[in-house]
């Protein structure tokens, strides 16, 4: 089946916002309710095993606690987040990964859509649309973000939504992730995922990538082919991925 849409994760994928733009922002988040917690490069990466902001935060209040938190709390702590991540992003910390601008303008011209399927809420979303995107986010036909799901990554829900929003069967689309559970989530949709692995996605075990179509460093030049066919020029290109659509699974 020919490529028909290629959906893109956010966090790790685009950028490296996870390090170096979520957890910053919570950490400012907690300082400023004066919540003793902080997370620093390790633990946040254990803490990337509970999807969704909110939910890590609810989790290590309830650790800090001994009991559930406050649901108001949660949510005043989600919103400065988002606030501080906001800042971050306007303020030119975080860029987008190699390769990243080259593909979505090429997949654009090309006249395929591109999605953007994210467990991260809309607001942040948007504020990396706005700074880090800039002409490229009409690009994105549909967005599915954490704030329309029941069910967040790795739970197949925001895929499949993104499926039926651009009217598509699974085997036209090929998902841009860079952890196990984002490729966990585009597994149980039925759609194909090539993985460039993030900072934390790289720490993860490589069984967890067996169902990826294949595994690459980055997208852009100099990209390595961790496991995979292999690419033309060190980069990956619309070409490679219409290929990885055909490819057997690994």
């Amino acid at each position: 089946m020919a490529l028909g849409a290629l959906l893109w994760d956010v966090d790790g994928t685009l950028a490296e916002t996870e390090r170096d733009g979520h957890r910053r922002a919570f950490n400012r988040a907690f300082a400023e309710l004066g919540v003793p917690l902080h997370w620093d490069g390790l633990r946040y990466g254990e803490l990337l095993a509970i999807s969704g902001g909110r939910e890590r935060i609810a989790a290590a209040l309830a650790e800090l606690q001994g009991a559930p938190p406050e649901a108001a709390l949660v949510a005043d702590l989600q919103a400065r987040k988002q606030r501080h991540y906001a800042a971050l992003v306007g303020a030119g910390e975080l860029q987008l990964r190699p390769g990243v601008a080259e593909l979505i303008a090429a997949v654009h011209a090309a006249g395929l859509p591109q999605a953007i399927v994210t467990t991260s809420g809309r607001l942040a979303v948007a504020a990396l649309a706005e700074h880090l995107l800039g002409p490229l986010a009409p690009c994105f036909s549909v967005w599915v973000c954490g704030d329309d799901v029941a069910r967040k990554k790795p739970d197949p829900e925001a895929y499949q939504r993104a499926l039926v929003q651009l009217g598509l069967p699974p085997g036209a689309a090929l998902a841009l992730e860079d952890s196990g559970n984002g490729l966990a989530a585009a597994d149980q949709a039925g759609v194909a995922c090539l993985l460039t692995l993030s900072h934390y996605g790289s720490a993860e075990p490589p069984e967890r990538f067996s169902r990826a179509r294949a595994v690459v460093t980055q997208l852009g030049s100099g990209a390595s082919v961790l496991w995979g066919p292999a690419c033309q020029g060190g980069q990956i290109t619309l070409s490679y991925l219409q290929d990885l659509l055909e490819a057997p699974q690994l």
